[in-house]
């Protein structure tokens, strides 16, 4: 993106959209629309929507929600407005009383994440359930998806669905191709080997032209979550353990989120920031601080039970991402928010800044806030849908049933000694 779009966009302009791409109005201002233009009532932010609109929308939902903020009905019906007949989405459509039709670009990126949103606000169950059916309709013979129906599969396109679908509550290792290609399985094989030097662990966007995978930080941040089942929006993960790159062959999702987590603590240990990649042709080749994918792999480390080791980057983000956030609008706002509520960080106090008044501030005044428990989390709750493919989260419910039943076992025998010590007095 930036969140989870950045190298999506990339591909998606170059072969379909020739232009501009969604996710680049989070990395970089997206253009102010013309006077004449006038934007949605109920949209989020004020820049042109036309690569965005929906993703900006959904990411700010998600946010909202986890910080006891409830939109404005009016933003949520110009969200479910964008829906098409089939249940997908366009990056943004500008008349909806013009019905999608084969030159619309249906875009798996801003479906999924409209999903996830959807459910997060919760009460259209026909909506979403419409743009699952349209997911799982265009699911690649590899198992994943691309930025666009029938685009190549890409790490982050795959993750975004991977996310959406569990959310709904789809059991992932059902969703399979007429080959039995399941959605992790384009994610395993652009896992890198961990006995790959320091790029071992990461995930690559795609095969180059050449088909060698080559290590990128964005994708990496949105496969963790995509091997592991997640959404966009996850828990305050408190635990806190050393990432293992295990060398070989990558089998299994799980090892695959545990790689790729060790690869974003690597890149993220000299400096705390993630860099963004010169542009192509770029004069000047100086890395710059990518301060979205930063956000990114925070949420990832922690989501993947890393959480200690997100300090560094949380303080950076803290101190670097204020001008950021206010160039890049509603969704660079709800990224910064996803990574605090991930780390267990204040967002209505991260680095001085109130993200949720400014986020909140980006449209319509919402419909209620409510400020959340600190104590409470309002984040992701994994079902056993998401997690059975988990071995680690598998086990770790078993030994957890386990250690219920031997509490309740141990309760049982007192007392029952002690009822047999009172009879025999």
């Amino acid at each position: 993106m930036t969140v989870r779009r950045s190298a999506a966009t990339l591909a998606a302009s170059a072969a379909v959209l020739c232009a501009a791409a969604a996710p680049a109005a989070v990395a970089k201002p997206s253009p102010t629309p013309s006077p004449s233009a006038a934007l949605p009532a109920g949209l989020y932010g004020t820049k042109d929507p036309t690569y965005d609109g929906v993703w900006r929308q959904s990411l700010s939902f998600l946010a909202q929600k986890l910080e006891g903020v409830t939109p404005a009905a009016k933003s949520v019906e110009w969200l479910t407005g964008q829906q098409c007949a089939d249940g997908s989405y366009a990056a943004y459509r500008p008349d909806t009383s013009v019905a999608c039709d084969g030159k619309t670009v249906r875009d798996t990126n801003a479906t999924a994440a409209a999903t996830q949103a959807l459910v997060e606000i919760g009460g259209h169950v026909d909506v979403v359930n419409n743009g699952v059916r349209w997911l799982k309709s265009v699911q690649n013979e590899d198992g994943g998806w691309g930025y666009t129906a029938g685009a190549p599969s890409d790490a982050n396109s795959t993750s975004l669905v991977i996310g959406a679908l569990a959310r709904q509550g789809q059991r992932l290792p059902d969703i399979t191709t007429p080959n039995g290609k399941t959605p992790y399985d384009p994610l395993l094989a652009l896992a890198l080997p961990c006995d790959g030097g320091e790029d071992g662990g990461a995930f690559a966007y795609q095969p180059d032209k050449k088909g060698k995978l080559v290590a990128n930080a964005d994708a990496t941040a949105a496969a963790v979550l995509g091997t592991m089942g997640k959404a966009l929006a996850v828990g305050n993960n408190a635990a806190g353990k050393a990432p293992v790159c295990r060398p070989g062959a990558v089998r299994t999702p799980e090892q695959a989120a545990q790689n790729g987590a060790h690869y974003l603590v690597g890149a993220l240990a000299k400096t705390g920031h993630l860099d963004l990649p010169p542009m192509p042709g770029a004069a000047d080749t100086t890395p710059l601080p990518d301060v979205g994918n930063t956000a990114d792999a925070v949420v990832a480390l922690s989501a993947s039970g890393h959480q200690d080791k997100t300090a560094k980057p949380v303080a950076w983000l803290k101190k670097n991402s204020a001008d950021w956030a206010a160039q890049g609008g509603p969704a660079a706002y709800a990224q910064l928010i996803l990574a605090s509520h991930a780390v267990g960080e204040n967002a209505r106090d991260f680095g001085g800044v109130d993200l949720v008044a400014r986020l909140n501030a980006a449209g319509p005044a919402p419909a209620s806030v409510v400020t959340p428990d600190p104590s409470a989390d309002t984040g992701y709750v994994s079902t056993e849908k998401d997690r059975v493919h988990s071995g680690d989260d598998v086990i770790g419910g078993v030994w957890w049933y386990i250690g219920i039943g031997l509490v309740v076992a141990a309760g049982a025998f007192f007392v029952i000694s002690g009822r047999r010590k009172n009879q025999q007095s």
